[in-house]
């Protein structure tokens, strides 16, 4: 009960940001465990998209009972909205993994504080400021910069697809943030069943061999429905872009998980942009705490 009431005490600051970091550092595995795991890519994506959708969705009937569809229908809007968005950067980064090198995808992702400054600033009226505006730019030069490589070597693919999950979960957090009065992790878990819809269009096989009986159920829990409750939560109580600035985390110790057990390496023009785009974003990080 006492940890209870210290969680109550916690200014919203810390609250969004303790959640945010928990998250994320749950999900720092899931790329190692999308690589280990052998079923095809949609086959993967079904998994990913239908026991998340059962552990919550049976988690919240305990803990709301029926007000759970209460809650789904009263979200209206931006329900929809969060479902669509949730639904796609769901897809598109399980496909942007199995095209292209880790580092890459995990770059694009880190690509989403920035997007969410310029869509709150159209959308919430939350204009960035000057700071602001020179690190997108530079990260955006950056992205191109990676974009031009992965043309080269055959990776623009699964790069543009890491692109679309950045943008998704971009518009997502923003989706959030502007309707922050609505619980929308039932749109979140609703956006879960329709991952698993989609998947059964393209599945192949639902035979899980191997170490894949553990890893898949394992990663669908540990690395996908325990942070997207959380990362849903979070945008309540801080902003769109500092919530996805987390994601500099899984950007940086994902690849060391895919390094250390499978010796993947990224390029030297992956490395040389991402560098670039970590340290930006981590000095207007800085700078943005120590002025506030």
């Amino acid at each position: 009960m006492e940890r209870f009431k210290s969680l109550n005490n916690l200014t919203d600051q810390q609250k969004g940001s303790l959640l945010a970091f928990v998250a994320v550092m749950f999900i720092t595995p899931d790329s190692l465990f999308i690589r280990l795991s052998y079923i095809d890519t949609w086959g993967l994506v079904f998994y990913r998209g239908i026991i998340p959708f059962f552990t919550v969705f049976f988690g919240m009937l305990v803990i709301y009972k029926l007000n759970f569809f209460k809650i789904l229908f009263a979200s209206g809007l931006h329900g929809i909205i969060y479902i669509i968005t949730f639904s796609i950067t769901n897809v598109t980064f399980v496909v942007s993994i199995q095209n292209t090198n880790v580092s890459n995808t995990l770059i694009m992702v880190a690509t989403a504080p920035m997007l969410s400054a310029v869509l709150g600033a159209i959308f919430l009226k939350e204009p960035p400021d000057n700071k602001t505006w020179i690190s997108i730019l530079i990260t955006f030069l950056a992205v191109i910069f990676i974009f031009f490589d992965s043309i080269s070597v055959g990776n623009f693919f699964g790069d543009i697809l890491g692109f679309i999950t950045a943008t998704g979960l971009a518009v997502g957090a923003i989706t959030i943030r502007s309707g922050k009065a609505k619980n929308l992790v039932p749109a979140a878990v609703v956006g879960k069943l329709f991952v698993a819809l989609f998947a059964l269009f393209f599945i192949e096989s639902f035979i899980l061999v191997g170490t894949d009986i553990y890893i898949v159920p394992l990663m669908c829990v540990i690395c996908v429905a325990i942070p997207f409750v959380l990362v849903t939560i979070a945008p309540r109580f801080i902003t769109a872009a500092e919530v996805n600035l987390f994601f500099l985390l899984e950007t940086i110790i994902g690849p060391i998980w895919v390094w250390y057990f499978i010796k993947e390496q990224p390029s030297v023009e992956t490395l040389v942009g991402g560098i670039i785009i970590i340290t930006t974003i981590g000095v207007h990080s800085f700078l943005k705490l120590k002025n506030s």
